[in-house]
């Protein structure tokens, strides 16, 4: 038997990495759930605490948070700490909450995680009706505490830490809020992996990085069946505050679809503001396996980065564990889409039957509007382990936030097995890198080989005689050595090959895809590499 995986850390450049814990282990299935207020099945019922009733809009939550951003940011207030500060992962873990207190929003079930030394800001968690909400009480009966659990001191009203929707059997959570702005879940195969969040401020610079957080939910039913539950939320954060719409779908076998409304307003300038901001981690695949020293052959919940700019290019940019901390920018306007992808479902890969990387969930950020002149950034930090988050993408517009500005972006984020994309052109499938030159002769130092391998309709049944012909520019400095293309025999697959020099230089950013007739028969390949790096592994 294999105990549940740890909470993985989110690493950030500058400062000591942020911890969050983002499920705790569901106790047994319980009986069938009413509508608010809690059911009273099952042992020792109690009936919870609710707010008054208050009037609710998502206009009313955008002018709130617009008349907090006129006003100097207050820090969080954290009540009782010597308590919290015993509540450590251990203590977290033996709090459960009671599965017949599950509280039900519509038809979905809603749980709430508690307090600890890892979550000292609580949220308010309210539910909304015929456009009244009513705030959650705290109160311990919702959970089972062990009798010498530290939670035990916490005074009646002190709040929760976050919550996560259930599916009906409540044997599985289908996504979660916990932890700063951050949210995630499970996709289609029901296996969670990297994290979104609201907003990301200043990530990747030499100032440190700013995390607003979700301070209030309301959870909501629509009345016309769009969703199945509408999550409202408030941000606020020392430079900006924000309000939040939404809807999320869950389809059983394809994932969740959530369509996001959101309205930032700043209190002070952002150097860099990312929108959509998608949190992973990569620690070595078949690229870099030589510098990953571990008995599984890869280790990684996202192989690789995928564009679609708004002239139509697709581009594949597979993720690297560099030697520094990397921003890469894709410029453009009115980007497509974008998100990170785990292509790769093949078990055998990753031989890992505890947290299967083979199922973790690929995330696609679709705007529903143009988003102007920006960039997709990509944001690569070292790691020497899985339990850190070291990869950051999101969309930076060109146009920078002020103090007393305002900006709206609505998406929609798809959490399934690829991206919701269709082209006729072939993917990239793998991406591997070795020392250059020709087996059985002295390799020549400084060179590296590529081999991409490019999969899809539009190289199937291909052969040598059909003019398949490879496309690649390297950067001034670097020197293409050689290239050619052929199918790889016994699939349907199609092999690109090349050896560049790159003597002296640190970083080396490629662009290559396979055409014929002048035209396109791949997605753009955008590999970068540091020759350093495989230098010193070698």
């Amino acid at each position: 038997m294999r105990l549940p995986a740890l909470p993985r850390a989110i690493a950030h450049p500058l400062h000591l990495p942020l911890l969050v814990l983002l499920a705790l282990p569901l106790a047994g299935p319980a009986a069938a759930q009413s509508a608010l207020p809690v059911s009273a099945s099952g042992p020792a019922p109690f009936s919870p605490a609710l707010g008054e009733a208050q009037p609710f809009s998502f206009d009313l939550l955008v002018q709130r948070a617009q008349a907090l951003a006129a006003a100097p940011w207050q820090p969080d207030r954290v009540a009782q700490p010597e308590v919290l500060a015993q509540i450590d992962y251990d203590a977290h873990w033996r709090i459960r909450f009671r599965p017949e207190a599950t509280v039900k929003v519509g038809e979905v079930p809603v749980q709430f995680f508690h307090l600890g030394t890892y979550f000292r800001s609580p949220v308010k968690i309210s539910v909304v009706e015929a456009g009244q909400s009513r705030e959650v009480v705290y109160d311990p009966r919702f959970f089972d505490m062990p009798s010498d659990s530290p939670a035990r001191a916490l005074t009646e009203g002190t709040g929760f830490a976050g919550f996560r929707l259930l599916r009906e059997d409540l044997k599985t959570d289908w996504i979660s809020f916990l932890g700063g702005a951050y949210f995630r879940a499970d996709g289609a195969l029901r296996q969670y992996g990297l994290s979104a969040r609201g907003v990301a401020l200043n990530t990747g610079l030499s100032i440190p990085e700013e995390f607003p957080r979700f301070t209030e939910f309301y959870l909501e039913q629509p009345a016309d069946g769009s969703a199945d539950v509408v999550i409202h939320a408030l941000m606020d954060g020392p430079s900006v505050t924000g309000a939040y719409r939404m809807k999320a779908v869950n389809t059983e076998g394809k994932g969740q679809v959530m369509e996001i409304s959101s309205r930032l307003f700043f209190r002070a300038p952002v150097e860099r503001l990312g929108i959509g901001p998608l949190t992973s981690m990569f620690w070595y695949s078949e690229t870099n396996r030589v510098l990953g020293f571990d008995w599984r052959p890869e280790v990684h919940d996202t192989d690789g980065l995928m564009m679609v700019m708004g002239n139509g290019e697709q581009i594949w940019r597979p993720l690297n564990n560099p030697p520094r901390v990397v921003t890469s920018s894709f410029f453009g306007r009115d980007v497509k889409g974008f998100g990170l992808i785990q292509r790769d479902r093949t078990y055998a890969n990753y031989e890992d039957d505890g947290v299967f990387y083979d199922k973790r969930p690929a995330v696609w950020v679709e705007p529903m509007s143009g988003w102007g002149m920006g960039a997709v950034q990509l944001v690569e930090i070292p790691t020497t382990d899985e339990i850190y988050d070291n990869i950051v993408a999101f969309w930076n517009p060109a146009e920078k936030p002020r103090a007393g500005s305002a900006m709206q972006f609505d998406y929609r984020l798809h959490w399934g097995i690829d991206a919701p994309v269709e082209t006729p052109l072939a993917r990239t499938v793998a991406t591997r890198i070795g020392a250059g030159g020709t087996p059985g002769h002295p390799r020549p130092p400084g060179h590296l080989k590529m081999v991409v391998d490019f999969e899809g309709p539009a190289v199937r049944g291909l052969g040598r005689q059909d003019g398949v012909t490879p496309q690649i520019t390297l950067p001034e400095g670097a020197e293409l050595v050689q290239a050619f293309a052929l199918p790889v025999v016994g699939t349907d697959r199609w092999r690109l090959i090349f050896d560049i020099a790159a003597r002296g230089m640190e970083t080396v950013d490629i662009r290559a895809y396979l055409a014929r007739n002048g035209a396109p028969l791949t997605e753009t390949w955008l590999g970068q590499v540091h020759p350093a790096q495989y230098d010193r592994a070698r």
